[in-house]
């Protein structure tokens, strides 16, 4: 009788695993998609940093070197 109330007598719904394979895999493509993003964000962080530094270096005061 619960078989029943459930709504399948012969297993699960093949419909309801197709669903359930595409949700995961939908959970797999946006992990990969959230990582790629946040190496790339790390990259142009450092990219800014760094041309944050050189655009802070006053070329026409720059002192000479040591010879």
């Amino acid at each position: 009788m619960a078989k029943a109330l459930l709504g399948y007598v012969g297993g699960p719904d093949p419909r309801l695993l197709a669903e359930m394979r595409r949700l995961q895999q939908r959970v797999q493509d946006l992990e990969s998609e959230l990582i790629r993003m946040q190496a790339e964000n790390d990259a142009l962080s450092v990219a800014s940093r760094e041309e944050s530094l050189l655009s802070s270096i006053d070329v026409t005061r720059a002192e000479p070197a040591l010879a």
